[in-house]
């Protein structure tokens, strides 16, 4: 296995789960937005074979958390040679750093932000949606933790940048 140095390997398991969801993705539409420069032939190539590319920069992650979702995507079989992957690296990483990001409200996010935000599962940020349907707001992160399926790990992970208004 192909990987960037420097990964963390228990990053991996979070992120690839949002990074696979979506089908194939026309390209010609996400190439008008995203910024030319070295690394977008191979960004746009190896990483649309596989899912939503949209989905994916959406991210804003910053030079390490995009090694990790590289070698993530190596692991998991992105087939591209290692300068390839370098460029992807240094694409993402110049192209689409981490931003200050708000804290995500609970009680308004929808499901796309507790998968970005949280690296939950699809299933398990519509499980989220619906447990607070049925229930009502959040008022701490210990109701959080009580929907069905989720890993209170990933909650208390991110307990700092979760607001419960």
């Amino acid at each position: 296995m192909r990987l960037v140095t420097g990964l963390n390997t228990n990053e991996l398991v979070g992120r690839a789960r949002l990074l696979l969801l979506g089908g194939l993705v026309a390209i010609g539409p996400l190439s008008a937005q995203m910024p030319d420069g070295p690394g977008r032939e191979p960004t746009e190539r190896v990483c649309s074979a596989c899912h939503d590319l949209q989905r994916s920069i959406s991210l804003r992650l910053d030079r390490d958390g995009w090694k990790a979702e590289v070698n993530k995507m190596i692991g998991m079989g992105a087939d591209a040679s290692e300068q390839d992957f370098g460029k992807i690296l240094d694409y993402l990483a110049a192209n689409y750093p981490a931003d200050a990001i708000p804290r995500l409200n609970v009680n308004q996010a929808k499901a796309i932000d507790f998968e970005s935000r949280l690296s939950l599962k699809r299933s398990e940020a519509a499980a989220v949606i619906e447990y607070r349907t049925k229930h009502g707001p959040f008022k701490s992160i210990e109701d959080l933790k009580k929907v069905p399926g989720i890993d209170p790990s990933k909650v208390d992970a991110k307990k700092d940048v979760l607001v419960f208004e």
